[in-house]
């Protein structure tokens, strides 16, 4: 199998340069003229250079592992899969969210692990975690690195070592049941190589979440991730059939396929955890049919309530597409600027002339067998229509679905022109989808605009349920060069009181981490956190398995 790439320590990585009106590099790049504009009208922002720093100017301390610590891991794992150079540290240093980011930016890697380890097997993670727990040694499960909701932070109220456990060695199919729709993996795979795995046998995964390209199916299951077609296919919660934990105090198989009633699933412990209980070493999948067709294409509705409207009305008659993507007028405007060429000129102007230049895109994608694809899209088309939506066509979908992945790649070249590029989630029923969106942005606006800085919120709808959606808000802002984490800190801060405040989930696919622990309480209430200090005090009585994330202090 190739050599799968990384992303690069102060950004989401290097990514060719999206055709635009005037072609270039840098911010000419990834913004057409009119985006440029749009952002500096809208924002008052001011372009400038504000590149990282090089690299071999990034602070970091000295390796804290104590000697017969290293000798301990080393021979449990051997001694190549126990590194202190420079780079492998810094390359798990945190995750990738905008303030993991603006500190390594700013030469700040002060959440670098002490080392980094390479176990190979459920038996020497074991071992190690056990290890860890006598020796004093912080444990932090690494995957893919692409939490932004500092999920790797690891923060340890003792200040002990900290190690980060690569999971990288885990990284292959080991076993694959086709009669079953059942493959075992490890938990460093992932998607891109499981999905050319399970193509040689006419079977995929389907779970296709933005950072799809990195994260590991490890990755997935501690965060109880939600991928673009979760509509269709369902949350990777969804999926998983079983799976392997391996904790300082000893390693649990859990989950039975198909189903059991053998009392509470304590699968469910596992699926979430984010690294508190121990390390994920074996998973047991679901999978399908690799599906013979599909169709993406684009819809027009003239404002937001008319777009929530038709969508919960296909939700109620189980007619939802496997993808569903509606944007608000801010983000369709934008996306619409951002798209260069003679197509995105066209499409824009097409939208005006039919009154809908300040309306909503819809992307909606179906996928499956012929049959059953086109009689899902008829009725789904008849009912959009019924809606108030005017059908944009296939060219719409498919532009989107050929940038799916794009956005982390634009976030790195705006945050080097000057620019706050951040995003939160959340979900909520369809009764409360309507406040949920108002106060958040309300939230975000004044809390930014008392820095000084006026900001763009854009939303759109995602992964739809009988009962609701959940929401996805994209914000830029012009950077405070002064105090920029703080002025997204306040941000966030206003967002999260006003989300949960009005009905909305503490977060519905990017986990919990370190940014939102402080309000974990008010998600699963009192009880509820003592239930899950009480399980990990089982699991891990020393409280070496990634402190700082998901328990509130």
């Amino acid at each position: 199998m190739p050599e799968q790439p990384e992303l690069t320590i102060q950004g989401w990585g290097p990514a060719p340069a999206a055709p635009t009106e005037q072609g270039g590099n840098g911010l000419d790049g990834v913004l057409t003229k009119a985006a440029r504009r749009h952002l500096v009208r809208e924002l008052g922002w001011t372009p400038r250079a504000t590149p990282p720093v090089p690299v071999e100017e990034i602070a970091l301390a000295p390796s804290r592992l104590p000697e017969a610590a290293r000798d301990a891991l080393a021979a449990l794992l051997g001694a190549d899969n126990v590194r202190t150079d420079r780079e492998s540290r810094l390359r798990r240093a945190g995750g990738k969210s905008y303030l993991d980011l603006l500190r390594r930016r700013e030469g700040d890697a002060s959440d670098a692990p002490d080392a980094v380890v390479l176990p190979g097997t459920t038996e020497e993670t074991a071992a190690l975690l056990a290890t860890c727990s006598e020796l004093g040694v912080v444990v932090v499960p690494f995957g893919g690195g692409t939490s932004v909701v500092g999920g790797l932070a690891g923060v340890d109220p003792d200040d002990r070592p900290t190690i980060a456990v690569d999971l990288g060695r885990m990284a292959s199919v080991q076993a694959l049941d086709v009669p079953s729709s059942m493959v075992t993996v490890g938990p460093g795979m992932r998607g891109p190589a499981l999905e050319q795995e399970l193509g040689r046998q006419g079977l995929t995964f389907g779970h296709l979440p933005q950072s799809w390209e990195f994260a590991t199916l490890g990755g997935y299951a501690a965060t109880r991730s939600a991928g673009q077609a979760s509509t269709g296919v369902g949350r990777f919660d969804d999926l998983v059939a079983g799976l392997t934990l391996a904790s300082p105090s000893g390693v649990l198989e859990l989950g039975h396929a198909p189903a059991s009633a053998a009392g509470p699933d304590l699968l469910g412990l596992a699926l979430g955890s984010e690294g508190t209980l121990g390390v994920i070493t074996e998973l047991k999948l679901r999978v399908r049919p690799k599906p013979s067709v599909s169709s993406y294409e684009g819809w027009s509705f003239r404002t937001w309530p008319a777009g929530l409207a038709a969508l919960q009305n296909l939700a109620r008659l189980d007619l939802l597409p496997d993808v569903v993507r509606l944007s608000d007028p801010d983000e369709t405007r934008a996306n619409l600027l951002m798209a260069g060429g003679t197509g995105a000129k066209a499409l824009r102007g097409s939208l005006r002339a039919r009154g809908r230049g300040d309306g909503c895109m819809l992307v909606v994608g179906w996928e499956g067998v012929p049959d059953v694809v086109r009689a899902r899209m008829r009725a789904a088309s008849s009912l959009l229509r019924d809606g108030g939506a005017v059908r944009l066509g296939r060219r719409v979908g498919e532009s989107w679905r050929s940038h799916r992945y794009g956005a982390p790649y634009t976030r790195d070249r705006l945050m080097d022109g000057g620019l706050l590029v951040e995003t939160l989630e959340t979900a909520a029923t369809w009764t409360a989808l309507p406040t949920v969106y108002d106060s958040v942005r309300r939230a975000l606006r004044e809390s930014l605009v008392r820095t000084g800085h006026q900001p763009l919120v854009m939303t759109h709808l995602s992964h739809g349920y009988p009962t609701g959606a959940s929401l996805y808000f994209t914000v830029i802002a012009d950077r405070d060069d002064a105090l920029p984490i703080q002025q997204w800190l306040g941000a966030k801060r206003a967002a999260t009181d006003a989300l949960l405040a009005a009905g909305g989930t503490l977060t519905h696919h990017h986990a919990v981490g370190a940014d939102h622990r402080p309000w974990l309480e008010r998600e699963v209430g009192p009880l509820g956190v003592e239930v899950l200090r009480a399980v990990k005090q089982r699991l891990d009585p020393q409280g070496i398995c990634n402190p700082g994330v998901l328990l509130p202090d």
